[in-house]
Formats: structure tokens, sequence, C-alpha cells
């Protein structure tokens, strides 16, 4: 079951095909709709949908080298080229963010009325559903795969969809009511919520780059895993993990009573990795036998 998971992570460039399709349809669309109406949020749309080509560009790169095999200079693999394309989408978000708050800031010191609104915000509409179907395609792989170059595209796009959908919303009003004044404030509101978006990808991603460790979640697995094996008459101790995109990395010392021979060990430890790797999934884990009568197979390598 785990080695098909990973030679399905191999084809999942197919993903990041469907996103820049996706992106170019949505930037002919929504430039359409800014060229039909000349409103700045539709133009804020359109810009952020070029964000999404570049992101989705780049994912396809690091999704090409991520699936490489480990080579004799990578030996534990190529997933970290991952946090490379979440980062760069992440600060692409932001220079983005940056010149629609600036563009807004120019409309709001000179608003003007719109034109054709009606045509124009059913051919956002209609961008925004494709982004949408696309996103939760993207969501549903990442998740699968624990791919964060899938989850993070899928994340932009569902922040474009609801950038969209307040867009459209505000001009809509905006059309009933005469107050111009609202499309760029509209637009000054989605150069702030990307923003965010953008600060939340390049955090995880550094946190990626750090080898930060698993999430709680999943160490609260492994620690009552070891609670199990402790009832064995065994101990644990140096329990350290990282994670580099769809990869687990985690260490342990496990120490066994030093009447055990090392093949009723080795069996225990056998055991323990086996069921790490059926809760965590594409895990590399790495165990120490130690005696555990010896005082000195309690301390930590820090300790040593």
């Amino acid at each position: 079951m785990q080695g098909n998971k990973i030679i399905a992570r191999k084809s999942l460039t197919r993903y990041a095909w469907l996103s820049i399709g996706a992106a170019l349809a949505t930037i002919a669309m929504k430039t359409t709709a800014y060229l039909l109406t000349g409103s700045v949020s539709l133009l804020s749309d359109a810009v952020e949908s070029l964000v999404n080509l570049a992101g989705a560009v780049m994912a396809l790169g690091m999704l090409t080298i991520a699936a490489r095999p480990p080579d004799d200079e990578h030996t534990f693999g190529h997933t970290k080229a991952e946090y490379f394309s979440s980062a760069l989408e992440g600060f692409l978000i932001l220079a983005a963010a940056a010149a629609i708050i600036w563009t807004a800031i120019g409309r709001l010191i000179n608003p003007r009325p719109l034109d054709q609104m009606g045509i124009g915000l059913l051919v956002s509409a209609a961008a925004s559903a494709v982004n949408f179907v696309v996103a939760r395609i993207l969501m549903r792989a990442g998740k699968q795969y624990d791919s964060i170059t899938l989850e993070a595209d899928a994340h932009h796009l569902m922040t474009d969809v609801w950038t969209s959908v307040g867009v459209i919303g505000g001009l809509a009003l905006a059309t009933f009511t005469g107050w111009w004044v609202l499309d760029p404030l509209i637009a000054l509101v989605v150069g702030l919520n990307i923003v965010l978006t953008g600060f939340q990808l390049v955090r995880r991603s550094v946190n990626g780059l750090m080898d930060a460790g698993l999430p709680e979640n999943e160490l609260e697995q492994v620690r009552s895993l070891m609670d199990r094996y402790r009832e064995k008459n065994v101990e644990f101790h140096a329990l350290r993990s990282r994670q580099a995109a769809s990869r687990r990395f985690i260490s342990v010392h496990i120490l066994v009573p030093g009447t055990w021979s090392v093949h009723d060990a080795h069996h225990l430890a056998e055991d323990f990795e086996g069921e790490v790797r059926r809760l965590l999934g594409d895990a590399v884990i790495h165990t120490h036998l130690e005696p555990i009568e010896d005082e000195i197979s309690i301390l930590d390598v820090h300790d040593r």
C-alpha cells in the first residue's frame, strides 16, 4: 500500500499542469472582465491569477525534482525541493498584494464610475468557478500524497476564489448604489487578505527548511505506540523527528533487557518501526538499541 503511494507521487506533476491550465484560463477571463469594466478590484483579481500561474510553473519544476529517487549526493531524497516552491509562491503572493494595494490607493484617491458591470461580473464568476474546482482537486491530492506544493497551490486558489466572491459582491453593491469608492476599498481588503496568505506560506516553508519537528498530533501517535511497547518491559528515549515535505524522519533509542538476545531485540525494533510506518505513512525510522540496565543508556546524545 505504501509502495503504491510513493509510486503515485511520481505522477503528481499532472496536477501542476492542471493548475497551469486553470491559471491561463482565469487570467484570460479576469483580464477580459477588467478591460470591460475598468474595475481596479477585477484588476487585482487578474493580478492574483498571474501569481497563480507563476506558482504553478514553479510547482511543476519542484515536483519533478522532488520525485527523483535518492542518489549519492542526496541520500535522503529530494523531497525538500517542494519547500522552495511553496516559499516562492508565498513571496509572489506578497508581491502581488503590494501591487494591488498600490493600485487601490491610487483609485481611492481618484474614484470613477465603472462600465459594463453585468457581463464583467459574469466572466469573473465563471473564472472563480474554474479555480474552485481545481483547488478542490489539488487539495485532495495534496493531502493524499502529503505534498506541501499541491496544498500551497490549493490554498492559494481558494484564497483567489473567496477574493473573487468578495469582489463580485462588493461591485454588485457599488453598481446598485453608485458608491464607486467601494471598488478600491474592496481591492485594499483583497490585498491585505493576500498578505496574510503569503506570510503563512513563507512561514510554513521556512519551518520545513529548518527541519521543524512533526506536528504534535503525529508525535502523540508515536508516544501512544511507545506506551504499548513499554508493556513488553522496554523503554524509550531521545525521540526526535523532522519532516521534508512528504517524508517524515524519526529517530529514537530503544532500551531492552540486557538478557535479551540480539535476535529478539532486533525483531522488537523491526516491529516498532513497522507500526510507526503504518501510522505515519512515508517515514524513515532510525532506532538504536541499548541495554536498559546500563546507567549511561538513558543519557541523551546531548548529555554525552
